[in-house]
């Protein structure tokens, strides 16, 4: 069951809520309860990104930044444990190469994702009693709407992705098929000796110095 804020975008059967909202996980996990009768895997992919610096970021934009790509992570699967347990689940956090590496100009984004991979380890420990597995995925660039939405504009977007063939050893962004098979991999029974992982996908680029 997908969730999201826009239903065009979801297409049939997705759910609209917003995932920051008070009561917006325990919403998202009654509906899927209310469809399917158990949850197996939550994947907690909703994320926003911003550039802004240490003195540019205020308040605001730390905390919104906070809010989607790390707080509705952790309420998500808090609200989800119980149905979680119930069927020994899993759990796949959508990460960053910018969770383990830091970047000019992207502060909030940088942190968020760092805490989402420091959260992914201690909620597996929590569950792995309980046969629940949690890992996070930490893809480079990747071709979606995330910059787009961000703020970048068609130009600065497709010299960004140019830019990344370079950045990238593989010589190219990713695809978001790609991630995807990764996360039902991760999610499936084929990985269920694998908790607490942050497995990099991003054409070698964490393994690369800043340019």
């Amino acid at each position: 069951m997908g969730v999201g804020r826009d239903g065009a975008a979801l297409g049939p059967g997705g759910f609209v809520m917003d995932v920051t909202s008070a009561g917006g996980p325990a919403a998202i996990v009654a509906e899927a309860r209310r469809r399917h009768r158990r949850i197996d895997v939550l994947v907690n992919a909703a994320g926003v990104i911003a550039s802004a610096g240490l003195k540019e970021t205020t308040d605001d934009a730390f905390d919104a930044m906070l809010d989607v790509n790390l707080r509705a992570s952790f309420r998500l699967m808090r609200e989800a444990t119980s149905s979680l347990v119930a069927t020994r689940g899993s759990v796949v956090n959508l990460s960053s190469v910018a969770g383990t590496r830091a970047f000019p100009g992207l502060l909030s984004y940088c942190v968020s994702k760092a805490a989402v991979d420091q959260l992914t380890r201690c909620a597996a420990l929590d569950l792995a009693a309980n046969g629940v597995r949690v890992n996070a995925v930490n893809p480079g660039v990747v071709v979606t709407n995330l910059h787009r939405r961000g703020g970048m504009d068609e130009a600065r977007y497709a010299a960004f992705l140019e830019h990344s063939k370079a950045t990238h050893p593989l010589g190219r962004p990713g695809t978001a098929d790609e991630i995807a098979e990764l996360i039902v991999w991760l999610a499936s029974p084929r990985a269920s000796w694998i908790t607490g992982e942050t497995i990099s996908i991003d054409g070698g680029r964490h393994l690369t110095c800043l340019r």
